[in-house]
């Protein structure tokens, strides 16, 4: 039994995994949604999980999976007030959804771990020198899309407001190219690399912060080059 804003969720959810393989962030999720608070993704995500219909795998970051498929529900009108009570942003009861037939069963889940190389620490405040280094780290499959992929640590705070914190492992594909607004490794001058949103502004690289408390850097677009795209996080809880 679901409300339009649970069923809506669980919709985007499933179709993101089925085009990427990742589950979206809370961020997206929240946008999809039209909520105001990444508190309400909370809400609907624990909803879901209780009710069976999503679960969360352990010991991944951005990890969920369908259990029982969206379209085994019917999708009935719901009031705004019932919307907005799920999400707690009103009053009244939510309207429910109720399942027309058994779920379709939902394909497995890519569990396989494979190692990947870990390159020291990059920062996600200021530049710093990017360390080599020939560690490897194990990251769960279903993280990683088609390409070469590397990781680094992330040291700093700069990145905040795009879900990124000190001491998560940024999942980066390589590559040397991206477009406009995509969250790239950037390497400065030949010897520092950075973590952060690439724009181009009136012949410049701009490399922009997620977080208010730090201003974009700008360069010659000779003194940047992208060493990678960010394909995921990997956090670890201790």
């Amino acid at each position: 039994m679901l409300t339009r804003k649970q069923h809506e969720l669980l919709t985007f959810i499933q179709t993101r995994l089925e085009e990427s393989g990742i589950s979206p962030s809370f961020e997206e999720m929240k946008e999809a949604l039209d909520l105001k608070s990444k508190s309400g993704v909370h809400r609907l995500i624990s909803a879901l999980e209780e009710r069976g219909f999503i679960r969360r795998l352990p010991n991944r970051a951005r990890a969920l999976e369908v259990i029982r498929d969206s379209d085994a529900i019917a999708a009935k009108p719901a009031s705004r007030a019932a919307a907005n009570a799920e999400v707690g942003t009103g009053a009244g009861s939510a309207a429910l959804l109720a399942p027309l037939r058994s779920p379709a069963p939902m394909r497995a889940p890519a569990n396989d771990v494979i190692e990947i190389p870990l390159h020291g620490r990059i920062a996600a405040g200021v530049p710093i020198e990017a360390l080599e280094g020939t560690s490897m780290l194990p990251v769960p499959a279903a993280l990683l899309g088609s390409g070469e992929h590397y990781a680094l640590e992330v040291s700093g705070d700069s990145m905040v407001e795009a879900g990124i914190l000190d001491g998560d492992y940024a999942l980066v594909r390589r590559t040397d190219t991206a477009r406009d607004g995509e969250i790239v490794v950037a390497l400065v001058r030949g010897e520092e690399a950075t973590l952060k949103y690439l724009r181009r502004e009136r012949g410049m690289v701009r490399l922009d912060p997620a977080n208010a408390a730090y201003d974009p850097q700008f360069y010659q677009p000779h003194e940047v080059q992208v060493q990678g795209k960010l394909a995921g996080l990997l956090r670890r809880y201790h």
